[in-house]
Parts: structure tokens; C-alpha cells; sequence
């Protein structure tokens, strides 16, 4: 049991709830609830659940969060007759649309488009008081401020989706629905709006860092628990003083991949890749309609597509509104 351990034969050691240090800020009186062991959650993380720290910015952020929900979900509701069945029924079809194209920049009244932006001023306040939490208890613990910079990546592409693009372009129209088809269906039309998103260079790079993310957080989880029974686990360690457990991995890496990240370097590579993926999506997002009517012409044209005559004729034809 003790020499190879998986998900489902792995050791867990239940103890005494682990409460978290106390510093000079002390921090710690103000963690809410009883701590308790999960057995499940045990299997793929950490077993213990609690006790939660939220601080003045965290209330701000669950609060403003809660309110963005209500208002979203209580539209939704009101579309159905505030019947429970049809709410169930029709959930993943359900939205709350921005406002019209002839409102522009200006506020709508409630039922035209009101409520999406007071929902959405909600939903600003909640991720930005969430990041200021975030890059507060990292300060706090004298940690590095790398999880809110991560962090801070998502909220530009959402805001690029929800508030800078639409500004740019003149209406908030343009801003993507609440809700889960809808939010899908925007995504498709987004596409064939603007010529095929996928010849956009910088969604090109988005994938690219998503699917690279992805690989490199699964092999580098994967080569640690491999070599877990030779202390590969504790990272640290291996970081400065290398052992059997950082040379198998890396001597697995070469003869696998031709190269090898260190144990330090292996998470600066995957924090890259994962951040890069909202930023260059962002980017993309952001350059669509504001300075690129159609990225399959703008591709044809820098060769980076082919040129088809006959398609290349019908979306010259669609650009022109035909």
C-alpha cells in the first residue's frame, strides 16, 4: 500500500483540522466555520473542507456576486410566467440579452436590456473586489501574487467581452447574453459575423496555449504522482537539493519529449501557457470588429488562408451585408 498508491488505494491520514498559521495581521480571527473531513474529497484532493476567510472585500464580492444571480435568475424566471416546471424545463435555453442595437451607449429601460447592465455592474464589482481579496492574502502570507495575476487574465477577457469591446464598437448590444445556450449561440454567430473566427490569429494562439495548458498540467501532475513514492511530491525539496524522484522525471521527460522543464520550471511553462490562453483570446476578441470586419479575407489576404475563388466570393458577398 505504502510502495504505489493510485486514487483509489491511496493512504488517507485523518487528524486534527488543519486551521492555517496566525500572522501580524492576524487574519485568522476572522475564519468563519467548523472544519470537516470528506472522505470522497479525499480521493483526487485535500480532505478537508473549512473553515473560510472572505474579509471586507470578500463579503463585497459574494454579496455583489449573489445580487448579479437573483437579478439573472429572476428574469429568467419571469420569462417563463414564474413557473417552476417551465424554469426547470428550459434552463439551458433561458437569458438574460443585452439591450438593443438603437440604444447604443445609453441605459435602457429594465425590461429592454436595464437589467442585463445592472446585473452586469454587479458581476464587475464581484470580480474585482474577488482579485483584490485574492492579491490581498497573498500579501498577507507573505506569498508571491501569482494567483491573482492569473486571475487577473480571465477578468480581461471578460471585460473585453462585456465592457471594452462593446464600448469600442458603440453599443452595448454587442455584449455576450447571461445564460448557457444563448451564451453558445452568441459564440457561433459571433463567428460567422465576422468571417470565421478561427482564422483570427490570436484565437489561433488561444487554442494553442489551451490545449498546450491542458497537456502540460496533466503530464507534469502525471510525472509527479509517478515518481511520488521516491518524494517527488515534495517539490521543494527536489527544487534545490535533486533526488531519484527529479532524476527519474526528468530522465522519463528526455527520452519522452526530447527536453525536460525542471520541477520549478515545469510550473512557470504550464502558468504561461494557461494565462496567455484568456490574454491572446482577448486580444482576438478585441481586434473583431473594431479593427477586422472579416478574418477569412484578412487571412486570404496575408496567406495565411487559402484562397478559394468561390468562397472567397461568397464572404466578399456576406461582408457587404448581401
Amino acid at each position: 500500500m505504502a510502495e504505489y498508491q493510485n486514487i483509489f488505494t491511496q493512504v488517507q491520514v485523518a487528524g486534527a483540522p488543519d486551521l492555517g498559521i496566525d500572522n501580524d495581521n492576524r487574519i485568522a480571527d476572522e475564519r468563519y466555520g467548523t472544519p470537516v473531513i470528506s472522505r470522497l474529497l479525499g480521493w483526487v484532493g485535500n480532505a478537508q473542507v473549512g473553515p473560510v476567510h472572505l474579509g471586507m472585500y470578500g463579503v463585497i464580492a459574494v454579496a455583489s456576486a449573489g445580487i448579479w444571480f437573483v437579478i439573472v435568475g429572476m428574469n429568467m424566471f419571469a420569462q417563463v410566467g414564474w413557473s417552476i416546471p417551465e424554469f426547470i424545463r428550459q434552463l439551458f435555453w433561458l437569458a438574460l440579452e443585452p439591450p438593443s442595437p438603437k440604444y447604443g451607449l445609453s441605459f435602457p429601460p429594465l425590461n429592454d436590456g436595464g437589467w442585463f447592465l445592472i446585473a452586469g455592474f454587479f458581476f464587475a464589482v464581484a470580480l474585482c473586489a474577488w482579485w483584490v481579496r485574492t492579491y490581498e492574502l497573498a500579501r498577507q502570507h507573505k506569498m508571491g501574487k501569482h494567483v491573482a495575476w492569473a486571475y487577473l487574465a480571465l477578468m480581461w477577457l471578460i471585460f473585453v467581452l462585456g465592457l471594452f469591446r462593446p464600448i469600442l464598437m458603440g453599443s452595448w448590444s454587442e455584449a455576450v447574453p447571461y445564460g448557457i445556450f444563448p451564451h453558445l449561440d452568441w459564440t457561433a454567430a459571433f463567428s460567422i459575423r465576422y468571417g470565421n473566427l478561427y482564422y483570427d490569429p490570436f484565437h489561433c494562439l488561444s487554442i494553442a496555449f489551451l490545449y498546450g495548458s491542458v497537456l502540460l498540467f496533466a503530464m507534469h501532475a502525471g510525472t509527479i504522482l509517478a515518481v511520488s513514492r521516491f518524494g517527488g511530491d515534495r517539490e521543494l525539496e527536489q527544487i534545490y537539493d535533486r533526488g531519484t524522484a527529479s532524476e527519474r522525471a526528468a530522465l522519463f521527460w528526455r527520452w519522452t519529449m526530447g527536453f525536460n522543464a525542471t520541477m520549478e520550471g515545469i510550473h512557470r511553462w504550464a502558468w504561461w501557457f494557461a494565462v496567455l490562453t484568456p490574454v491572446t483570446g482577448g486580444i482576438g476578441i478585441l481586434l473583431t470588429g473594431t479593427v477586422v470586419d472579416n478574418w477569412f479575407l484578412w487571412a486570404v489576404a496575408h496567406h495565411f488562408a487559402p484562397s478559394y475563388d468561390g468562397a472567397l466570393g461568397y464572404a466578399a458577398y456576406s461582408a457587404t451585408g448581401g
